[in-house]
């Protein structure tokens, strides 16, 4: 188990959860729903673990949303924090740069 992503999970099921800035434009920009993100946590496994992030610990999930569609997010928590969660960004992965299962990037 990434201790990152379960700490994010405890935090997300509590509520404990907040978007950066960044993010949050991102996010709405590519029309993803923010509550679709918090909750599809509790599914997500890790593609990529950044444990040692200049901001904090963070980790590259894949998620689904409501729909089963395949969602990337990146989440972390602040260095010297043990909360809130934090939502870098989330995407939905492009094809071409991924796996057909959006696990693995490909390499051009």
């Amino acid at each position: 188990m990434n201790e990152t992503l379960e700490k994010v999970k405890r935090l997300a099921e509590a509520k404990v959860v907040v978007v950066s800035r960044h993010g949050f434009a991102k996010i709405r920009k590519r029309g993803i729903a923010l509550l679709e993100i918090v909750e599809g946590v509790g599914g997500a496994v890790v593609l990529e673990d950044y444990p040692n992030d200049f901001k904090g610990p963070s980790v590259l999930t894949l998620q689904r949303d409501g729909a089963g569609a395949a969602l990337h997010a990146v989440w972390g928590i602040a260095r010297g924090t043990s909360a809130p969660a934090v939502l870098i960004t989330a995407y939905r992965p492009d094809p071409l740069e991924w796996n057909k299962e959006f696990t693995v990037r490909r390499i051009p």
